[in-house]
């Protein structure tokens, strides 16, 4: 996977971050994460098989990997099963689609 597979990556490939400050030095900006933000940064392990195939398919769809597993973790905690899933996208498609 390369960086470019994110559709904003272009948008901000250049812009210098290097006199950026992280959102824990500025206190309105820490509150306002507290608030709304949804996603904690962790560290996990993952079979290289499992993160290849991510890979891969985020390349494929023009996505990012990251969110394709955070995808799939919440499926999984939510109780989705592949049927759910495929049911929901045909619906989707069909509704897409004007059928």
């Amino acid at each position: 996977m390369n960086n470019s597979s994110d559709p904003l990556f272009e948008a901000y490939a250049d812009l210098d971050f290097t006199d950026a400050k992280s959102v824990s030095e500025l206190p309105a900006l820490a509150r306002l994460q507290a608030e709304r933000g949804s996603q904690s940064q962790g560290t996990m392990r993952v079979d290289n098989r499992i993160l290849a195939a991510f890979k891969a398919r985020a390349e494929m769809m023009g996505s990012n990997y990251q969110t394709l597993m955070n995808d799939a973790l919440r499926q999984f905690v939510e109780g989705q099963t592949l049927a759910d899933v495929v049911r929901e996208t045909i619906r989707s498609e069909l509704h897409q689609n004007g059928a």
